[in-house]
């Protein structure tokens, strides 16, 4: 299967190393010295269970690779709209693009049924660069749960010991091209589930970016600091069950337990992405996982007071620091 992985990074440099491993013919869109390294010496995925280096194609013209059976997308969702303009090179008639991301998607409305079914998200997707581009249809919603670094050009560290991914269609229905693409990831060592309601899984994890990107952002520290003061504790309590209302007005039902999440923060060391976007100056996700969340709660009509000083608060931090809006 030939399968490229659009926005190699930490994240797609894990997944493109487990694909390679489980038999796939893999490419990658990649950039500056980490694609420079990856082109010299190939891939070198670092994890708990072993060491993987491969040789996969990569470049930063998706026109050199052709028509892919799949693609990954594990771009943060600023760079969607480059995405947009690059990817058509890499799509044939029934190819399927699997949309790995942090945060509401931007074709979270898609299949969705009920008076919202069809809503865009412009905050998420100016413009309907993505939608025109790629359309729906060919999406496949990806939840994944590991912890990566890049460690220097071409060398991809996995904190995690068990990496986990969820796949799943937006109407969802059973997938038979979901369960091809779980296959080889399985067979590699990753934690696979090929889930039928793909958006209580996106509101999970939704849930644990809430509890740790604001406070990282504005406190430029890691999980286990923040939550050394009990008052944060309380406060993940509230934001979880802000999210959860939201999440439940639109007819999700996710999994979320802030106590254990707390006691679990209290061990972590690993500084939350958005909060590494902030400190390298890179453009953070702030649309797709605080924002968006607070416009799904006003379609929605629940009230999210915490969560709306938290994110008001960000944008001030991000503004500062010429990452979000006008400066």
């Amino acid at each position: 299967m030939k399968i490229c992985v659009y926005g190699a990074g930490a994240v797609g440099g894990h997944l493109a190393g487990r694909l390679a491993k489980g038999g796939c013919e893999v490419s990658l869109i990649a950039r500056g010295a980490h694609l420079a390294a990856i082109r010299a010496d190939g891939l070198t995925v670092e994890a708990a269970d072993g060491t993987m280096h491969s040789r996969p194609r990569a470049t930063d013209n998706a026109s050199e690779l052709g028509p892919q059976d799949a693609v990954f997308v594990t771009v943060k969702a600023p760079a969607l709209p480059a995405v947009a303009a690059g990817i058509a090179p890499l799509l044939g008639p029934e190819t399927p693009v699997v949309f790995v991301m942090n945060g509401i998607p931007w074709w979270y409305f898609h299949a969705h049924g009920g008076k919202l079914g069809g809503t865009r998200l412009p905050a998420i997707d100016p413009d309907d660069a993505v939608w025109r581009a790629i359309g729906p249809e060919r999406a496949i919603g990806g939840v994944v749960y590991s912890a990566c670094t890049v460690l220097r050009p071409g060398v991809v560290h996995v904190e995690n010991r068990t990496s986990r991914l969820v796949l799943g269609e937006p109407d969802n229905r059973a997938s038979a091209r979901a369960e091809a693409l779980a296959a080889p990831l399985r067979a590699a060592g990753l934690v696979m589930e090929v889930s039928a309601r793909i958006r209580d899984a996106i509101w999970s994890k939704l849930l644990l970016n809430l509890t740790s990107g604001p406070f990282a952002i504005l406190t430029q520290a890691a999980p286990k600091d923040v939550y050394a003061e009990a008052a944060s504790a309380a406060a993940a309590r509230q934001i979880v069950a802000e999210g959860m209302a939201i999440a439940e007005a639109l007819g999700c039902h996710p999994e979320s337990d802030a106590t254990r999440q707390v006691a679990l923060y209290l061990d972590m060391v690993h500084k939350p992405s958005i909060l590494q976007d902030l400190e390298l100056g890179r453009p953070m996700e702030i649309a797709a996982l605080l924002d968006a969340p607070l416009e799904l709660a006003r379609m929605a009509g629940v009230a999210t007071p915490l969560l709306d000083l938290l994110v008001a608060l960000v944008r001030v931090r991000a503004r500062g620091a010429g990452l979000y809006g006008a400066t």
